[in-house]
């Protein structure tokens, strides 16, 4: 007779072992730290980006900075024959505490579409506007450098790493604006993905990459945060009442995402290791990944570990000695590197891989095993799809543990594992390896169909 634990243990030994792809190494070492710094150089040299501030102007103001932007997408996209669709994307806003006068808000936003499956989208994005103490003061000097040049610059060299291959799904590289004045680019962007039945399954958003140097004297250049909110917005009470029972607290599509791009930092980026915060942004703080995450959508904060708050939302000043403000002398461009290529390589792995599995269900109350079952990927969208692999973890694991490889099929059964003791999800795996981020069961951990 075989035990649970011999039995689970067997289990365990049949997973496929994770394919190392050479395409996310080759990516993984090509983000340029020069690059980034001449784009965050440029960034600066605008003066303000703020965005109430100075339009017309073609060196100083945000609509300088856009239109810069606009241009280097368009660049990146005629050296790879026209790969990505370049636009600007605005709406007028006002009557808002920090808009009180209509202003139209204008975002950067380059598309790569996909080969087979181009309404699955990927995003990345940064922040194009800056800002000083007083967040409605649109005429000092802002240079902005690490909050936030450094995310859009990064933004710009995944463009440009990526563009020179091909993916299943369709990637998106957006610099948003009014992110100080109440997350207005993301918003409307959000909205937009929306209104245009975008299969959106991941948002990384990128809000300061550049510092290594703490407020608390802490100064490091190998880890990086993942912000990582649990519970949907979107939750049904319905939902609500199931989860009680079920668990999926921890199990947010944001959060599973939030652990793919942490194992992407083992597996691809030398010398990094990410912390993954059970947080949607930093204490009772807020970035653009929210306006997201409002829609249902899973996304995550990308960032620095160790914040210097003398660099922002400063006045360029010396008091006391010390200086204030957020300029390009605060920027570890090595540093913002490497956490592009964390971007770029998760962006490639999840855009290489079919769709994460969808309607995926589970069973197994008062049973010795459990099963896990899903809908079947549509084929023509997914012509890559191998099969599937189940992942199970003990609860209090903050990454998967176990996995089993269990074929192209649509349900599949853990043989004397409990379900009443781990968690859950299911991956869809390629033929040539790329894996999906793992799906929890249920509403809880739905990434949309």
């Amino acid at each position: 007779m075989v035990n649970a634990q011999s039995q689970e243990s067997s289990s365990r030994s049949q997973g496929l072992t994770y394919t190392d792809q050479a395409l996310l190494h080759e990516i993984g070492r090509s983000a340029s730290a020069q690059r980034i710094e001449q784009d965050i150089q440029t960034l600066v040299s605008f003066g303000t980006r703020h965005t109430l501030s100075e339009t017309e102007s073609e060196t100083r103001g945000i609509g300088a900075a856009r239109r810069w932007i606009k241009e280097e997408f368009e660049k990146i996209s005629a050296d790879c024959g026209g790969c990505l669709e370049v636009f600007f994307q605005s709406r007028v806003i006002s009557g808002e505490r920090r808009i009180p006068n209509a202003t139209e808000v204008v975002s950067v936003i380059a598309i790569q579409k996909g080969m087979s499956d181009p309404s699955r989208y990927v995003l990345m994005s940064g922040d194009i506007d800056s800002r000083v103490s007083d967040v409605m003061d649109a005429t000092s000097d802002s240079p902005g450098a690490n909050d936030n040049a450094s995310g859009v610059a990064g933004t710009l060299e995944a463009a440009r790493l990526l563009s020179k291959h091909k993916f299943h799904g369709s990637i998106v590289y957006a610099a948003l604006s009014g992110e100080e004045q109440g997350l207005f680019g993301g918003q409307i962007l959000a909205e937009y993905a929306q209104e245009n039945n975008w299969r959106l399954k991941a948002v990384l958003n990128n809000d300061m990459i550049g510092n290594i140097e703490g407020i608390n004297g802490v100064i490091n250049n190998t880890t990086a945060r993942i912000f990582a909110e649990g519970t949907r917005q979107t939750e049904t009470a319905d939902e609500a009442r199931l989860r009680r029972f079920t668990g999926g607290e921890v199990d947010s599509p944001s959060r599973n995402l939030a652990r793919y791009i942490d194992l992407m930092a083992d597996r691809y980026i030398e010398n990094l290791d990410t912390m993954v915060i059970y947080r949607l942004d930093r204490f009772r703080r807020g970035g653009h990944h929210r306006p997201f995450n409002d829609l249902g959508y899973p996304g995550v904060r990308i960032m620095e570990t160790n914040e210097h708050y003398q660099r922002q939302h400063q006045d360029l000043r010396t008091e006391n000695g010390i200086k204030y403000g957020d300029t390009i002398d605060g920027v570890n461009f090595d540093y913002a590197a490497k956490l592009t290529a964390l971007n770029a390589v998760s962006l490639a792995g999840m855009a290489n891989a079919p769709t994460p599995p969808a309607e995926v269900s589970i069973a197994g109350a008062v049973q010795p095993s459990t099963t896990l079952s899903w809908a079947a990927a549509d084929p023509e969208q997914n012509p890559q799809l191998m099969g599937y692999k189940i992942y199970w973890r003990l609860t209090d694991a903050p990454q998967w543990q176990f996995s089993k490889y269990v074929g192209n099929v649509t349900t599949a059964t853990l043989e004397n594992v409990v379900i009443d003791n781990y968690f859950f999800g299911v991956a869809s795996v390629s033929k040539d390896g790329f894996e999906s981020p793992v799906v929890y069961p249920g509403a809880a951990g739905a990434f949309g169909e």
